[in-house]
């Protein structure tokens, strides 16, 4: 998400920071630039020309242009702009209420209210360990609430039976007395949607509403239809009293102008982004963490959390005993490239780790992408047991065997013997410094309480590509050879 800007925006403060000693007329040139970025990348007009003309405003002052570093200062400007911009903080849903509270979703037909109200149940019920309800007051669309009780099923999460011919608002009354009846701590309301906005859509949003009285009633919108996505979230806003927004099908938006625009439009924040079709693709909207995508600085944070949550323990627990002990063979590696995939693969790590998008276009230009990664792991599936564990034993001969077994060449196999090696001396490394603790050392300090270094002891340029450790993302060696 947001490459096209964040291409822009890179090559402008590229050449700012280039520039050394800056005068006004540079940042005034800088920020032209900027407001076209902006524009391009679908940002509303009056959104674009205020975050400029407040950027510039601080941007020409005394203290940026004779700062010692004033290409990273305006920088510094923009980053902070952009933060405010998408909302200064994330937002939780208001939900710590006398139970049942009730969380409407709304938004036009095809912008994904039906999915979203699933994906975000399934998140309430792992995460925050509620019991949820969810009730269809889709009656317009076909098997719009057979969809949602399929969905249910999928997510383990109770859906309102359906009776035919009743109306929305009964709809709605319905499920808040079986709510209360049956002890549910939240229900979720997937209301129907329009091809277009129309009265007779929000005076139905309005009594459901009315009857309901929601502590949250969240807008989707389709990231991906851009500047209208801004424009219906403004006609919702005007008509209908919306705590946050959740912006869909953000995986595919590259210019990312109406995540940038709701909330300047709609005055409430971005709760959630969808990241995928899959029902645990969802993640909350962090407006510091977009604005350093955005900027090309990554995303370590929500790097941790997604290995966090995708690192299986077991094998996290027999990785730190082998490491300690200067320990990494074959089969390490493919438990590696095995928990980068399940983290979303090359893509979505680049996007998360500093100074990893240059590294990514460049692997884009040859042609490669995820693809790699089945194919490394096809190569240590055709190897031996004795071969993965003691990988000195592959020989020409033997090579030759891995490359045909699995559909690659003998070059691409010496390519990932390398890369193991390369692992392999990290492993010894960290042994000598004294392991784990060791380790912390270089990162200022202690591990926290959840076996991470703790807040700001990041060394300069993120954090070193250490395998098996999680939050890492690339291992060594990796990054060389995606760029061969």
């Amino acid at each position: 998400m947001f490459d096209n800007l964040s291409d822009r925006l890179g090559g402008v403060f590229d050449r700012l920071k280039g520039c050394g000693a800056l005068n006004e007329s540079d940042v005034r040139a800088a920020m032209r630039e900027v407001r076209i970025a902006l524009l391009e990348a679908d940002v509303a007009l009056p959104v674009a020309r205020d975050f400029v003309e407040g950027v510039t405003e601080q941007a020409v002052g005394q203290r940026v242009l004779k700062s010692v570093t004033p290409g990273q200062q305006v920088v510094k400007i923009v980053n902070d702009a952009l933060v405010a911009m998408l909302g200064a903080e994330a937002a939780e849903l208001n939900i710590d209420v006398s139970p049942p509270a009730v969380v409407m979703m709304v938004g036009l037909q095809g912008s994904g209210k039906t999915t979203t109200t699933a994906k975000i149940a399934k998140r309430l019920k792992e995460k925050s360990n509620k019991k949820i309800l969810m009730a269809s007051l889709d009656v317009n669309r076909p098997a719009a609430q057979e969809q949602l009780a399929v969905l249910g099923e999928q997510t383990e999460i109770a859906t309102l039976p359906i009776v035919e011919g009743q109306r929305p608002v009964d709809i709605a009354t319905r499920a808040l007395q079986a709510a209360k009846l049956q002890g549910h701590d939240v229900v979720m309301l997937d209301t129907a949607g329009r091809l277009h906005v129309d009265q007779l859509l929000m005076d139905e949003m309005k009594a459901v509403a009315d009857v309901a009285t929601p502590t949250e009633i969240l807008l989707v919108v389709d990231s991906l239809t851009g500047q209208d996505a801004v424009n219906v979230a403004q006609s919702f806003a005007e008509q209908v009293p919306l705590t946050g927004v959740v912006l869909t099908r953000m995986d595919g938006d590259a210019r990312g102008g109406a995540a940038l625009s709701m909330r300047a439009v709609t005055g409430q924040p971005i709760k959630f982004a969808g990241t995928g079709e899959k029902l645990d693709e969802l993640e909350e909207f962090h407006p510091e963490r977009v604005a350093s995508r955005i900027l090309g600085m990554g995303d370590v944070v929500s790097l941790v959390e997604k290995a966090a949550e995708t690192v299986e323990q077991d094998e996290a627990e027999a990785f730190a005993k082998k490491m300690a002990k200067g320990q990494f063979d074959m089969n390490d590696l493919r438990t590696q490239l095995a928990q980068m995939q399940r983290m979303g693969g090359l893509g979505a790590l680049a996007g998360m780790l500093p100074g990893m998008k240059k590294a990514k276009a460049a692997m884009d230009q040859s042609g490669m992408d995820d693809k790699v990664l089945v194919h490394m792991d096809a190569m240590i599936g055709s190897m031996t047991k004795q071969e993965r564990v003691k990988p000195g034993l592959l020989n020409a001969k033997r090579k030759r065997r891995v490359a045909m077994g699995s559909g690659t060449t003998v070059q691409e196999v010496n390519k990932l013997l390398k890369m193991h090696k390369e692992m392999s001396t990290a492993m010894k490394r960290i042994k000598k410094m004294g392991g784990i603790k060791g380790l912390m050392k270089m990162f200022g300090g202690g591990a926290g309480p959840d076996g991470m270094p703790p807040d700001g002891a990041m060394p300069p340029g993120g954090m070193p590509g250490l395998p098996g450790m999680p939050g890492q993302g690339i291992p060594p060696g990796l990054d060389k050879i995606l760029k061969r």
